[in-house]
């Protein structure tokens, strides 16, 4: 093998075959080197670790990696309502993830709630006068766009007030 310079990411490069680890950029390789692999297991592997039941109301955000000053901490988002539900099984996900990785991965979870927005278009509340006309209202509901039909309900909402 024959060493290079290259000023482009490397400061050597090896021409013929190359070990993975030597492929990656840098960047990844720091975030792999921080213990990033625990995240990613964690996303691929989220609803064997805490059951289909809290698999539907949450998923994890970020993990932080312990060090002088703090534990490992894994940060897991909610739906608004289910941050009991998550309480009570706190101690079940934090053993089943570190028997999941071998050792102590998880010393504290940290739970951040968010509103679901699909709760919201579910259901149309059918005693509200909307200025439309009926077939009007039914194209809103078909509406795949979220944003779209909660900006057009809003704006029947105010021709009425008018």
């Amino acid at each position: 093998m024959q060493f290079k310079n290259n000023i482009k990411q490397r400061l050597k490069t090896i021409q013929g075959l190359r070990s993975f680890k030597d492929t990656l950029p840098k960047n990844i390789k720091k975030i792999i080197k921080k213990k990033g692999h625990i995240f990613s297991e964690t996303l691929n592997n989220w609803k064997y670790i805490v059951g289909d039941k809290l698999f539907q109301i949450c998923y994890p955000k970020s993990f932080k990696n312990s060090n002088k000053f703090g534990v490992s901490t894994l940060q897991v988002m909610t739906k608004r309502g289910h941050e009991i539900d998550l309480e009570y099984s706190k101690k079940e996900i934090i053993n089943k993830m570190n028997s999941f990785f071998g050792y102590t991965v998880v010393e504290k979870l940290k739970f951040i709630s968010f509103d679901d927005a699909q709760a919201k278009f579910k259901k149309i509340n059918e005693n509200e006068n909307y200025v439309t006309n009926g077939k009007y209202v039914d194209r809103i509901k078909d509406i795949k766009n979220d944003k779209i039909k909660k900006s057009l309900l809003e704006l029947t909402k105010l021709f009425k007030q008018k």
